[in-house]
């Protein structure tokens, strides 16, 4: 009777529920919708091809018209910034963000996200329960959250770059293909004289197969036990986080090995 409920409860999971990354958060104050994120031209829709060029800046964020449109963020290293959903993260799923620095004499308008990009936050699990299996920090009590902030590393190089927040619903993921990428691309400059070296660095696509323990998963039956996350670890410090930072909140430092 219980797994007849949790496939149940994977059949009604809504189909409609999409939503995209509108708008960025700096030390608590929201910038206007794509103002600072480039505008994304699929009406919310994921991208469920991993393969796909779309998955670095989503549908149309790197066309000219919307990368010339978005403004580009000037920050400091240990800011706490972040992303407002125009929705909800309206799926069960992880919640990462990547960041790719643009070449020397490339402004962040002007990169297409075609170099080297490093994991820099996690959000994935709030506990795991035996008999239920995964519970999710973005998607609390079945109702996901329409914002997030992390804290920019301390250490990160100076220049322009691209903050590319991702979640992922699994809502679908028991089949090949069958798991939703939401993303999005903020342009930021980042000032200081951070010397840390990013590591590692993945390109994008490429970074993800499909076929990771991670994405090709059924959330639903039998309960899983344990979440291994896609793609690079974290940098710096290889961790993760388990409990949502809302926009305006100091991150609380849940920051615990990767499960």
């Amino acid at each position: 009777m219980k797994s007849s409920l949790l496939v149940a409860l994977a059949a009604v999971a809504p189909a409609f529920a999409h939503y995209n990354f509108e708008s960025l958060i700096v030390n608590g104050q929201s910038t206007g919708p794509y103002e600072y994120v480039r505008r994304v031209k699929n009406s919310n829709s994921p991208v469920e091809n991993a393969s796909s060029p779309n998955m670095i800046c989503n549908v149309g964020g790197n066309d000219a018209d919307s990368r010339a449109a978005t403004k580009t963020y000037t920050v400091a290293p240990g800011a706490q910034i972040g992303f407002n959903v125009n929705a909800n993260l309206g799926h069960p799923g992880p919640l990462y963000v990547y960041m790719s620095k643009a070449p020397s004499g490339v402004s962040a308008s002007d990169y297409l996200g075609d170099g080297e990009w490093f994991k820099v936050y996690a959000l994935t699990t709030d506990r795991i329960d035996p008999n239920t299996g995964l519970s999710w920090a973005s998607f609390p009590n079945s109702q996901g959250i329409t914002n997030f902030s992390f804290t920019l590393p301390q250490n990160l190089p100076a220049g322009d770059y691209l903050v590319r927040p991702e979640h992922i619903g699994l809502h679908g993921a028991g089949t090949f293909g069958g798991a939703q990428f939401y993303m999005g691309c903020a342009q930021i400059r980042v000032t200081g004289n951070g010397n840390g070296t990013p590591s590692p660095t993945v390109r994008i696509p490429g970074f993800y197969t499909g076929r990771e323990a991670g994405i090709l998963i059924n959330i639903y039956w039998p309960p899983p036990q344990s979440y291994g996350s896609p793609g690079p670890a974290v940098w710096p410090g290889q961790c993760e986080d388990h409990t949502p930072n809302p926009a305006g909140r100091t991150s609380d430092g849940d920051c615990t090995p990767m499960r």
